[in-house]
């Protein structure tokens, strides 16, 4: 058995708290979600939910938001809820389906939670609605969990 197997990650901290650490960790060094105005409303063992304004930046050619960034914010929500754990974990694939478009000054909610979770594998569930509450978009996520290896070191 390697190393990793007898490595806590954890850091002896309840869930909650260790989501806070690996969000706040993972934050300060995603310069993507930065980027985009991207701001959390909320995390936890296995979920994230975050927001994003659209902005005239984020606009294709028919004067709503481009599909590529709405996929960027449900994608963002999806690495923190999957990676909640301090396991590091990448998405092995995603299906996205769009149910109304983004409108400039749209402040876009996503609510990524796991499904399920079994070995190194994961399926998680991710919305994406507007201040109004309309569902703009929904993603399956499934992830791939890097066995022992930290977000964060703690």
């Amino acid at each position: 058995m390697s190393e990793a197997t007898f490595r806590d990650i954890s850091g002896g901290l309840d869930p909650q708290t260790l989501a806070e650490r690996v969000r706040d960790g993972m934050f300060e060094r995603d310069h993507a979600a930065r980027g985009l105005g991207m701001a959390f409303v909320d995390v936890g063992p296995g979920r994230a939910t975050m927001t994003m304004e659209v902005r005239g930046d984020m606009l294709n050619g028919f004067q709503i938001c481009h599909g590529g960034f709405i996929t960027t914010l449900a994608d963002t929500a999806f690495a923190y809820a999957c990676n909640s754990g301090n396991e590091q974990t990448v998405a092995s694939g995603v299906s996205v389906d769009f149910m109304a478009p983004g409108r400039p000054g749209d402040l876009l909610t996503a609510a990524a939670r796991e499904v399920f979770v079994a070995g190194r594998t994961g399926v998680y569930d991710i919305t994406v609605s507007n201040q109004k509450g309309e569902l703009i978009a929904v993603m399956r996520g499934k992830s791939y969990r890097l066995k022992g290896r930290p977000v964060v070191e703690l």
